[in-house]
């Protein structure tokens, strides 16, 4: 062999050497991947996770505002995240497509709990007790002065008003009008339609309302918001919107590769959803909605002041 393809391969195996000992140091470290959906409570709820896994030594990484229900569902399922929090009346209406709301807490929870279990082999940990429904939100002022409470109520005046060759508006995020729990299921059972719908950004909704562009707007249960900008959830009397309380969802896989068990992660995250009352969430969510602080710097603060991190 001539010196020339001596010093070829030679060049060659140093390539290969370099590639392989490049290959070997850009392989990824087992971690928890935590994801979040696209609004306020769900950063928190991500942050939350993050923060006491953080705190207990265990490798995670944040992936907040990964995008909306399907996204995150999706990220899950594949792979791409360990967990995030799903709501109960969520999975039941939208992820395994029930057209029969459950207002009962613990049904909805055990319901959905066992069918991701069998199906999916995703394993649901204890839920909140706070329910972040879906509410239909007006100006405080403005359903006084129209005698409007509940949705029903609502519905009337919506007629009122039509007949009277007045158009009715409405503020939705886009999730919001396509969902099985949402617009359309909900005007048929009430059995009113709106003029114009505006498609528009989650907390948008609340401004658009304030500023009288439209007339009612979609909302949430634990909306730190309402109070803030004098707005009023109306009363859902036919109880269409299922309950939704939130829990971590976890694939059962969460803890490959870690010195750490999948049961020891439970034990960590179970502690978190028992602590959440209504007032909790919504003081929280007022915390980074209004005053417009970190969602990562309330939730540790938050922990610490619980005793679930040691800070």
């Amino acid at each position: 062999m001539n010196k020339q393809k001596v010093l070829t391969l030679v060049v060659v195996f140093m390539i290969v050497l370099s590639l392989m000992i490049a290959l070997g140091g850009c392989a990824a470290e087992p971690v928890v991947e935590v994801g979040t959906k696209n609004f306020t409570e769900q950063f928190l709820l991500g942050w939350m996770t993050y923060h006491v896994l953080d705190d207990a030594g265990i490798p995670v990484n944040a992936n907040i505002n990964l995008g909306g229900t399907e996204v995150a569902r999706s990220a899950l399922e594949g792979g791409d995240i360990h967990t995030y929090w799903e709501y109960t009346g969520t999975a039941w209406m939208v992820i395994f497509e029930e057209e029969e709301e459950i207002v009962d807490e613990q049904e909805a929870y055990d319901l959905v709990s066992s069918r991701d279990l069998e199906e999916n082999d995703l394993i649901w940990l204890e839920r909140a007790p706070f329910d972040n429904t879906y509410t239909l939100m007006m100006r405080e002022e403005h359903a006084a002065q129209e005698g409007i409470e509940t949705i029903t109520d609502l519905k009337e005046w919506i007629e009122e008003q039509q007949a009277a060759g007045n158009a009715v508006s409405l503020a939705a995020e886009h999730e919001f009008m396509v969902r099985e729990d949402g617009y359309p299921a909900l005007q048929e059972l009430y059995g009113f339609e709106f003029d114009n719908i505006m498609d528009m950004e989650l907390g948008l909704t609340h401004v658009a309302l304030r500023d009288g562009d439209v007339d009612v707007a979609m909302g949430f249960a634990t909306d730190s918001k309402v109070a803030e900008l004098d707005l009023v959830n109306l009363e859902d009397d036919q109880q269409f919107f299922p309950v939704y309380n939130p829990a971590p969802v976890i694939r059962s896989d969460i803890a490959e590769g870690l010195d750490v068990s999948r049961e020891e992660i439970e034990a960590l995250l179970n502690q978190i959803g028992p602590l959440l009352d209504t007032d909790t969430i919504i003081e929280l969510n007022y915390q980074v909605e209004v005053l417009e602080e970190d969602p990562e710097e309330v939730t540790r603060q938050w922990l610490i002041e619980v005793g679930l991190i040691s800070g």
